[in-house]
């Protein structure tokens, strides 16, 4: 796995709202991190994407550098509409986990300026949910670990964030430098907000953006990873079938970060679909 690297050219955004690093030449690139992280968790395709695109990594509410901006992290509503002035009129989106509802919610709301949506490890409805009567169960992470993760905040923020992190690596074939080197990242920046920490699980247990896929027009890349245990296989299933004009992968020794597992893969492939797309 690469070294993880400083970003040493940057333009930070100029908007009180929130923490946007520019590097880089090219088409623009709008990257979502996670729950719990912030945009120093990309360090490690940096350096692989800035020669072709001009990124801007995007510290979202209550996160990272937008640690005091946590108020906005109530609902996608309230993000999507601070994100609207930090961003370039048109641009990629690509979001991973939680970033890639709020990218999505961002496609949706604002499809005229998006020109194409990359998702990474994400779901459009996180939460697992029983079958009740003609509708069918759908798998994700079940209610009562979002739900003791909302305990835990209360009792110990940095072992919480510690067991997510865990969960994230958990199955992949380098789970340990995984979540050696997404800690290491989390510690180069301020510690997220328990708020929008809060905030987050809840839009996690709650957003169900499923019924509204189907508006959207511009490409749409799926990226997942084979041994994840946040998004399962059988919802990378019903996306192929709900969005069969989607392009999706796989990335086969995987688990909830791709990017970090298998970095050089992950962008070949995105670059294929943006060559092919834009």
């Amino acid at each position: 796995m690469p070294d993880v690297i400083a970003v040493e050219s940057k333009n930070v955004s100029r908007c009180t709202s929130l923490h946007v690093e520019v590097v880089g030449n090219g088409p623009d690139l709008v990257l979502l991190h996670g729950w719990g992280l912030n945009s120093a968790c990309w360090q490690s395709i940096i350096p692989l994407l800035s020669t072709h695109y001009r990124l801007h990594l995007v510290d979202l509410p209550g996160f990272g550098f937008s640690h005091d901006n946590y108020a906005v992290s109530c609902s996608l509503v309230d993000i999507t509409n601070a994100l609207v002035d930090v961003v370039p009129a048109k641009a990629v989106w690509l979001g991973w986990s939680l970033g890639g509802l709020c990218a999505t919610h961002f496609a949706l709301q604002y499809p005229q300026r998006v020109a194409a949506l990359v998702t990474v490890a994400s779901s459009p409805k996180f939460m697992a949910t029983a079958k009740v009567d003609d509708i069918p169960a759908w798998p994700g992470i079940a209610e009562k670990v979002l739900a003791q993760f909302q305990q835990q905040l209360q009792e110990n923020l940095p072992q919480t964030i510690n067991r997510f992190l865990a969960i994230q690596g958990m199955g992949s074939e380098t789970a340990k430098q995984d979540i050696k080197q997404l800690k290491s990242l989390l510690a180069a920046r301020p510690q997220p907000h328990e708020q929008a920490l809060s905030n987050g699980l809840k839009l996690l247990e709650s957003v169900d953006l499923r019924a509204d896929l189907s508006s959207l027009t511009m490409p749409f890349y799926r990226c997942y990873g084979r041994l994840d245990s946040l998004v399962p296989q059988t919802t990378v299933a019903w996306m192929d079938n709900y969005l069969p004009q989607s392009q999706r992968i796989i990335f086969k020794a995987s688990s909830h970060a791709p990017f970090i597992s298998e970095p050089g893969l992950f962008v070949d492939k995105l670059q294929t679909f943006l060559n092919n797309s834009l």
